[in-house]
């Protein structure tokens, strides 16, 4: 997911998606899941030549990737869609000098606490840990290096860390991560739902719709199995003073207000697939070196002053 702040900041995205042969070269990829620009060029009757620098112009804004596949027949440029959806502020947020921000990336093998149930694994962007659906390897010390985790049922629990000005209150917190189902193989019809708890208090749940391995995630490295998952959702989670949000959607009226953060707190992130659950689908928590983002869990705190203090300037 992609989310703009401002109507500033998406100026060069408006632009470019105000061609209707930009439009249709997403169209097309949407429908057949990643194409070679040879393959583009002659579905939209263009050359390559005329192709190339519209390609330019959706990957420079983030809405495709395109990779370069070095096996077959010679180097070809392969392209997919690279958000599944647009998010943007038509309001700003309000902000003044005395509000900041923070921002930190945790490693998926990072994790605090968790209690998971085969079928499960962890693995690195080399080698699995250990062996596959034996719970006991998540306990390993190479598990600080993983880059993908899964499970169909319990949780994994990540200490945030808030490093936080002296005497500054959080007014929001957002959380990014790719996540998928658990399912045995891939099933992209395999929901599941994914509890969040913050510092042990439910926040709200996302049903996640599948376990998607119909095609190789970008940064998927290429030992990894062709019929495990190979990539997620990029899921933004945030809580403020309005309530839980996932991609902008209110999922629950738990609020900021309820927690009371601060500089001083301990804030702790809990995904589970709960036992009760509707959907006991699992989880698979992409990082570094998997899925199509290559990413951890990326937080941001905004934060101000507590009342009757003012922010160092």
């Amino acid at each position: 997911m992609m989310y703009i702040r401002n109507l500033e900041d998406g100026v060069e995205l408006f632009k470019t998606l105000g061609s209707e042969l930009r439009v249709n070269i997403i169209r097309l990829l949407l429908k057949n899941k990643e194409m070679n620009m040879n393959e583009i060029a002659t579905s939209l009757n263009i050359t390559c030549g005329a192709l190339t620098s519209h390609i330019k112009k959706l990957e420079d804004v983030g809405l495709i990737q395109v990779r370069v596949d070095f096996g077959g027949h010679g180097n070809q440029k392969i392209c997919r869609v690279a958000q599944e959806r647009l998010l943007v502020d038509i309001v700003p947020t309000e902000e003044d000098s005395n509000v900041g921000f923070y921002e930190a990336e945790v490693p998926v093998g990072q994790y605090s606490n968790y209690s998971v149930y085969p079928t499960c694994g962890i693995a690195t962007t080399t080698s699995l840990i250990g062996e596959v659906d034996d719970s006991r390897y998540f306990a390993h010390p190479d598990r600080i290096n993983a880059g993908i985790l899964w499970f169909t049922k319990g949780y994994v629990e990540y200490l945030i860390p808030n490093v936080l000005p002296v005497a500054q209150k959080i007014d929001e917190i957002t959380f990014s991560m790719e996540l998928s189902s658990e399912a045995p193989g891939v099933n992209s019809n395999w929901p599941s739902d994914i509890s969040f708890c913050l510092n042990d208090e439910p926040i709200g749940i996302w049903t996640s719709p599948g376990d998607f391995g119909d095609v190789r995630g970008i940064f998927t490295p290429d030992w990894w199995f062709p019929n495990w998952n190979q990539y997620g959702l990029l899921k933004m989670l945030v809580i403020n003073r309005q309530g839980t949000f996932i991609d902008g959607l209110k999922i629950s009226d738990v609020s900021l207000e309820h927690f009371g953060l601060d500089y001083k707190s301990t804030i702790r992130l809990k995904m589970e697939v709960r036992e009760d659950a509707v959907h006991v689908g699992g989880m698979t928590l992409f990082g570094n070196g998997f899925g199509n983002y290559g990413q951890g869990i990326r937080v941001r705190m905004r934060y101000s002053p507590m009342d009757g203090t003012v922010k160092e300037q």
